[in-house]
C-alpha cells in the first residue's frame, strides 16, 4: 500500500497520453487519437493508474472488493442483432438511425455530471479519513474528465458528436435539422408514456447534505446506464461492421469501438467512489452519524431497480415507436413485424 500513489492533481487527471495522430472524423477533431497504430482514449495518462491505485487502497484498507453490477444483470439490447439486420435488409433504416441519435443525445447529457461536484472539503461529510481516495478527487478532475469525455471540450468533440458521426457515416447523412427535431419529438413522446421513477428518498438520512445525496444517486444511475450501454455498444459495433447493410466500409463500427474503450474508466471510478463511501460513516449537519453501507445499499438497489424496470420499459417504448412509425403504411409492414417478433426467440 505504501507504494501506491493516491494523490493526484486535477491537471494530471485531465492529462492525455502521447499520440501520433489525433482522431479526426469527417473533418471534426475528436478526443483521443492514435499511437503506434492503436487508439488511445482521452485523459488517460494518469487517470487509469489513479483509479487502479484507489481500488487497491480500498481493498487493502477494508478487505473488500469494489462494488460491481455484472453486465449479465441487464437484459440484452433491444432490438437484437438479428432483428436489426432484418429491418436493414428490407430497407427499414429509421429505427437504427433513431437509436444511434438517442445514444448520442444521452451521452451529451453526461456533461451535466460536473454540475454536481461537491462544494468545499468533502471530508466534512465523513467520519473516517478520505484522503487518497477517488471520493476526495471527485471535484479535482474525476467528474470533469467524465463530463469532457461525454460532451466534448472546446472544439474537441466528445461522445455525443461521435455517435452522431457514427450514424452519419453508416447511413450517409440521413437527417437534416428538421429531421433530427422530428425524430427527437417522436422519441420524447414515446418515452413520456412511461412514468418516470419517483425521486429517491432516504428519510432516515434527512440530516445529510442534499447535494451530496443527489450526487450519489446521479452517480449510481449513470453507473447503471454505462454498464447497460456495453450491450448497446457491442450491438452497434457488430451491426455497423456489416458493409452489406450499412455504408462506410466499417468506419462507423471502428468509431464505436473507440467510444467503448473510452467508457471503461467511467464505470471503474464510479464503482470505486460508491465503494469507498459505502465503507465509511457519513456525518450529517448536526453531527449525527449514518452507516455508509445502509445508505449506499439503499440508493444502489433503488437505482438498479429503476434501471431494470422503468428504464428498460422506456427504452423498449422508444424502440417500438420507431419501428411502428417506420413500418406503418408499408404493404409488407405486418409481415415484417411478425418476422421481427419471431426473431426475438
Amino acid at each position: 500500500m505504501a507504494n501506491l500513489q493516491l494523490d493526484w492533481t486535477e491537471q494530471e487527471l485531465l492529462a492525455d497520453d502521447r499520440i501520433d495522430d489525433p482522431l479526426v472524423v469527417r473533418g471534426v477533431v475528436c478526443h483521443g487519437g492514435y499511437a503506434d497504430g492503436r487508439y488511445v482514449s482521452p485523459r488517460g495518462r494518469f487517470r487509469r493508474a489513479a483509479i487502479e491505485a484507489w481500488q487497491q487502497n480500498h481493498r487493502d484498507t477494508f478487505g473488500t472488493d469494489v462494488l460491481d453490477a455484472p453486465l449479465d444483470a441487464f437484459p440484452p439490447h433491444y432490438p437484437t442483432l438479428e432483428q436489426a439486420r432484418l429491418l436493414l435488409r428490407h430497407g427499414v433504416r429509421e429505427p437504427v438511425i433513431g437509436i444511434l441519435t438517442r445514444v448520442g443525445t444521452v451521452e451529451g447529457y453526461g456533461g451535466a455530471i460536473r454540475e454536481l461536484a461537491p462544494k468545499g472539503d468533502v471530508q466534512r461529510h465523513f467520519a473516517e479519513d478520505v484522503r487518497g481516495t477517488a471520493t476526495a478527487h471527485l471535484a479535482k478532475g474525476l467528474l470533469e474528465a467524465h463530463a469532457r469525455d461525454e460532451s466534448g471540450w472546446g472544439e474537441q468533440a466528445g461522445h455525443d458528436r461521435m455517435w452522431y458521426a457514427v450514424r452519419d457515416i453508416a447511413f450517409e447523412d440521413p437527417l437534416d435539422e428538421d429531421g433530427v427535431a422530428e425524430l427527437r419529438a417522436l422519441m420524447d413522446q414515446a418515452a413520456a408514456g412511461v412514468a418516470m421513477p419517483a425521486p429517491i428518498s432516504t428519510p432516515h438520512h434527512d440530516d445529510l447534505d442534499q447535494q451530496l445525496l443527489a450526487l450519489i444517486a446521479f452517480m449510481a444511475r449513470v453507473l447503471f446506464i454505462e454498464i447497460r450501454a456495453f450491450h448497446a455498444f457491442a450491438w452497434a459495433e457488430a451491426l455497423l461492421a456489416d458493409s452489406d447493410l450499412v455504408a462506410g466500409d466499417g468506419a462507423a463500427a471502428q468509431l464505436v469501438s473507440c467510444i467503448r474503450q473510452d467508457e471503461a474508466p467511467h464505470v471503474d471510478y464510479l464503482r470505486t467512489v460508491l465503494s469507498e463511501m459505502r465503507a465509511r460513516t457519513f456525518v450529517g449537519g448536526s453531527g449525527k452519524r449514518y452507516d455508509g453501507a445502509e445508505l449506499i445499499d439503499t440508493i444502489w438497489q433503488r437505482c438498479l431497480s429503476d434501471s431494470l424496470g422503468a428504464g428498460d420499459r422506456r427504452n423498449r417504448a422508444v424502440t417500438d415507436a420507431l419501428i411502428g412509425t417506420a413500418l406503418d403504411g408499408r404493404r409488407d409492414g405486418r409481415e415484417l413485424r411478425e418476422e421481427f417478433d419471431r426473431l426475438a426467440g
